[in-house]
């Protein structure tokens, strides 16, 4: 099964040895994503930068075919319950109508003391029923 990985430009990738995301099968993994902005910087806003996660998670998953649509998990790591509200106010702009299975958890810190949130994603780029149907024999 072949691979596709995609890259986020960053000077860790090579060196810590990881992918912004991978794509197997129908199967596509984003990894932990920050709220990086191009040049460097981090809005202090809560929902700001849950906002810029999921704008660099969607950017991945277009370059394998992906969007929104496809998402069937998300994590999203916190380091403050207060910034639950506006996080999961983001998440809900861009995931209401697809409400992929989702885990908020607060913790003790990010790998940046600038960074309040974290979000990783999983997306299949075929639906269930197509998979079923194929077994079946009907799709």
């Amino acid at each position: 099964m072949a691979r596709q990985r995609v890259a986020s430009g960053s000077e860790y990738e090579r060196e810590f040895g990881y992918s912004r995301a991978v794509s197997i099968g129908d199967r596509v993994l984003v990894a932990g994503t920050a709220p990086i902005w191009e040049d460097g910087e981090v809005d202090p806003d809560p929902g700001v930068q849950a906002f810029r996660c999921i704008e660099i998670i969607l950017t991945a998953l277009a370059q394998v075919g992906a969007g929104p649509e496809h998402v069937i998990r998300t994590r999203m790591y916190i380091t403050d319950a207060a910034h639950a509200d506006a996080v999961g106010r983001m998440h809900g702009k861009v995931f209401g109508e697809v409400r992929p299975v989702s885990t908020m958890v607060v913790v003790a810190g990010l790998l940046d003391p600038r960074w309040k949130v974290e979000i990783e994603a999983e997306a299949m780029l075929v639906s269930r029923r197509g998979k079923l149907g194929k077994v079946l024999g009907n799709g």
